[in-house]
């Protein structure tokens, strides 16, 4: 069961898309918001797994709502605006629906979202800090253990690895890869970072009301706000 928010302005719009959505079995619409705000509440309040998003809303845009959340849920565009369809991709958008669009168009939506979904929960066996995983950088491999990583960062569909003093690339998503990492020791600190928690030598408060880790390497690392309150519990008393 996908548990789904609709973001869009237009009232007539929401339910034209929940009329849509109403046979479509594997769907639970568990919220509707006309702002961003609201959105965020809902975001805050459910476990949501995919959003119908509208690009122009009255307190800013689509894109400034997915760039204020952390863990961003998978995302349709739904607007009548052409122009930002490549922008949402860059987004990692799973499909850009022009309005009016057919049910047929919607379906075919949908079923990226269970591809997308498959591929993330594929059966390949969780890692620990003894798993070794191949990598190829140019003319260079790498046969790397977890423990040496020290933290990954989203580069869209690609994700890039730090450890030791090298850095390369793999050709998996950041959420493709938090779902198989131990989460005892690895945090997902936002939508661009997981670290490993044994590698954080260092915290402090940013002004924007989240923290800023210094790893061992001497990079620094921002935990999202939302995301800043979850790292505190893990080192509460």
């Amino acid at each position: 069961m996908l548990n789904v928010i609709i973001v869009e302005d237009s009232r007539l719009a929401r339910l034209e898309l929940k009329a849509q959505l109403a046979d479509v079995k594997h769907i639970a619409i568990v919220g509707e918001a006309d702002s961003i705000a609201q959105a965020q509440e809902l975001l805050a309040q459910h476990n949501v797994d995919l959003m119908f998003l509208d690009i122009d809303l009255p307190d800013g845009n689509g894109f400034d709502l997915l760039l204020s959340i952390a863990q961003p849920p998978k995302v349709i565009f739904t607007t009548a605006f052409e122009e930002f369809a490549l922008k949402a991709f860059e987004q990692n958008a799973i499909d850009y629906l022009l309005k009016p669009f057919s049910q047929e168009r919607l379906q075919s939506a949908l079923a990226r979202v269970n591809m997308e979904r498959e591929s993330v929960t594929e059966t390949k066996a969780m890692m620990d800090l003894s798993s070794r995983f191949f990598v190829k950088d140019g003319q260079q491999c790498f046969l790397i253990q977890l423990a040496q990583v020290e933290r990954f960062e989203s580069l869209g569909n690609y994700t890039q690895v730090y450890f030791d003093q090298h850095k390369t690339i793999v050709y998996r998503t950041l959420a493709q890869i938090e779902a198989r990492l131990p989460k005892e020791v690895f945090f997902r600190t936002s939508r661009q970072y997981i670290v490993q928690l044994s590698c954080v030598q260092d915290v402090a408060l940013c002004a924007s009301g989240g923290l800023e880790l210094t790893m061992k390497s001497g990079a620094k690392v921002e935990v999202s706000r939302r995301q800043a309150s979850q790292f505190k519990a893990l080192f509460s008393l």
